[in-house]
This record gives C-alpha cells, structure tokens and sequence, in this order.
C-alpha cells in the first residue's frame, strides 16, 4: 500500500519587525514624521470606562512643545492633539470615556521647513541616523530626520498622558538635573520650583548657571548633552516579574528608545559600584499601622524586577544635540568626502524637552505593568 504524504499547517505567529510599538497590554504604536502632515498614535489596551479630557492630554504637550524659551529649538508648533477614536463624550460634551477600543491621536504639524535640509539630502550628518537608516531601509526622510527625529516624541508624551490614568493614584514627576558638567545641588530639591523656569529645575540656584551656560552654547552654534530624573510615586508593590519581565528592565528598554539618550540607571545606578553590600543594601522595619518600611531607597524602587511600593527613581543621559552649525567630517551616499554644517532650528540642549518624554514613557512602563500584573493575579482593580 502506497504512503499518503501528510501536510502539517503549522500556525506560527510571526513577530511584527516594523518596530513602532511598545507595551504589552498597553500597547503604544507612533506614526509620522517630522516635516510630514501630521503624526500621532495609536493607544489600545486602555481599559473602557477610563475617564479623561481633552486638557489632560494637551496640559503634557504643552510642556514638551517647541519653541517656548531661548534654550531650545524655536520651532512654532501649537501641538493640538485630536482624539480621533476609542471614545465617547459623555453627556456634558467634553468628558471622554474610553470604550476599549484603540485609541487613535493626531497632532498636526504647522511649522515644517523642510528647504532648511535640501543641502544634506545626500550627505550624512555626523551623529544622526542618517547613514544607519540609509544603509538599512535603502531609502531616508532628510527633512529633519522624518521619523529618527525628535519631532516624534510629542506622541509619546500623549500616550502617557492616558496611561497617567491607568493607575489610580500614580503620579509620575521628572526634572533636569545635570547640563554638561553643570550638577544641581540635590539639598536644593523643590518640585515646585520644576514649573517656574525654563529648564524643569529643582534647584533655583542652577537656574542662572544653566541660563548663561546655555546661552554660550547656543551663541557658539554648539550643543551639549544633560541628565534627566524621572520619579513614579503611587506604584503598587508586586508589579514587574522576574528574569525576562522585569520592571526596570522594561523602564530602561522604553527609556532607551526615546532620541539621543545614551545611557539608563534605576535607583543609585552606576554609585552602587562605589559602595559596600551594607551600604546598598535597603534595609527594612516594621511601620506603626504594621506595613514594611524601608530605611532606604537605593534599589529605586524595584527589587529582582518587581516594584516595592517605593517611589520608583530612573535616570537617563541625553548626548549633545547632533544639529551644529559647526563644520563637521563626514561622507555623502556617492561616496564622497564632505564637511557637514546643518542648518535649521535646533535644540542646544535637546534635554530640556526631555523631561515630560521621560515622564511619559516610565507612565506608560507602569500602566502596562500595572495590567499584566491584574491580568495575571487579578489582586489589582
């Protein structure tokens, strides 16, 4: 008897590569570039019954836009944000509820002047992505970078405005803390005094240092690079997992892919190379109504990748904007060898317009976790 051949259909998901989307159960996609139409995102995960406005969501990108201090990039964008979906307006007419459904953002872009780039549409800009991007896709958006720019945050900071409204009760604050060599003095530290200068400071004393600090790198046609601090209060103890789930682990991936940041650490970071087992270690008492205390926080928050309920502490290096009007070296795609100088609106110090990035992206971090981790133990509602 003549074998019959036997076809097996295996159906194997296939991971998506095109690289726009973060989050699990929150899940962020962008779209858009810098000096196309418009850009935005997409939001789905968010659970229906979520209650926002339209002001919660522009309050944040108010914060991030372009143009609002000599210190940064003198670009003109309003940076309205239209909800194009996943929610009904209850009945006062502004209220949104979310349905469930993902929700779809769009922010226009009004000030693009994409001539400013016609000299580099073949030469590579030193620093930028320019040649990575060419080498890779065949193809690149010169006109500001097209989706390697920094335009593209400004959906970032939209999504974590709803994912600021996942966790009851979380309150995601950041601040700048370093420009160049220049270090706040942390005994200063006021979060009230983030709002009343152009840097997101907590130390007004550094204000005027930074001010004429910046204003020689900005005369100059330079840049330099800055640290920022991002801190989450309100993160329920027992989100994150272990291994390859782990909450920092996600911070410092989603803080990672935000534009020029070079370098991650959670909690005292690098320091804790410098110091002994005794002096790390966050040691813990018993509270008067019977809860843990910790004495300290050194871990920021997270031990073995799950959230303690202490405030969880990240910081990020942002590197020196790479749009300079110095001359630089560098080569064009026919090969050639050529001086680069980039002209346009730029940032001197694109880690002022950081913070409230980073305050989105650890937002979003903790929303995905935060649902995981009801989905997976249901104890959280």
């Amino acid at each position: 008897m003549e074998a019959i051949p036997v076809r097996l259909t295996l159906n194997i998901p296939v991971a998506v590569m095109s690289h726009n989307t973060f989050g699990h159960l929150f899940r962020v996609t962008t779209w858009g570039e810098s000096h196309g139409p418009a850009l935005g995102c997409v939001v789905d995960g968010c659970p229906p019954g979520l209650r926002f406005m339209l002001a919660d969501i522009q309050a944040w990108l108010d914060k991030r836009k372009p143009g609002q201090s000599r210190f940064v990039t003198q670009r003109r964008e309003d940076d309205l944000v239209k909800v194009l979906s996943g929610v009904m307006l209850d009945d006062d007419g502004e209220t949104m509820i979310a349905t469930g459904t993902p929700i779809s953002m769009m922010i226009e872009n009004t000030d693009q002047r994409s001539k400013d780039y016609s000299e580099i549409a073949k030469r590579y800009r030193p620093g930028h992505a320019d040649y990575t991007y060419d080498v890779k896709y065949g193809i690149r958006d010169y006109r500001g970078g097209g989706r390697s720019s920094a335009r593209e945050t400004a959906a970032r900071v939209a999504a974590g405005a709803i994912a600021r409204k996942v966790v009851p009760g979380l309150i995601v604050r950041g601040a700048l803390v370093q420009i160049g060599k220049h270090r706040i003095d942390r005994a200063n530290w006021d979060w009230a005094e983030v709002e009343n200068n152009p840097f997101f400071s907590p130390d007004p004393a550094i204000v005027p240092v930074w001010e004429d600090y910046l204003d020689g790198i900005r005369k100059a046609g330079s840049s330099i690079g800055a640290v920022v601090e991002v801190i989450a209060e309100g993160v329920p103890a027992g989100i994150g997992a272990p291994i390859y789930g782990k909450l920092d682990q996600d911070i410092a991936s989603n803080l990672m892919s935000i534009n020029a940041v070079k370098g991650v650490e959670i909690g005292n970071g690098f320091a804790a190379a410098e110091i002994s087992g005794e002096e790390n270690a966050d040691e813990m008492r018993i509270g008067s109504g019977g809860e843990p205390v910790f004495l300290s926080n050194k871990a920021g928050g997270i031990l073995g990748g799950i959230a303690t309920g202490q405030p969880v502490v990240a910081r990020f290096a942002i590197k020196p904007t790479s749009s300079i009007l110095t001359e630089r070296r560098s080569i064009d795609s026919d090969g050639n060898e050529v001086d680069v100088r980039t002209k346009g609106r730029h940032d001197p110090c694109v880690g002022i317009r950081a913070v409230p990035i980073g305050e989105a992206m650890l937002a979003c971090t903790i929303a995905d976790h935060y649902l995981r981790d009801r989905g997976q133990t249901g104890r959280l509602k």
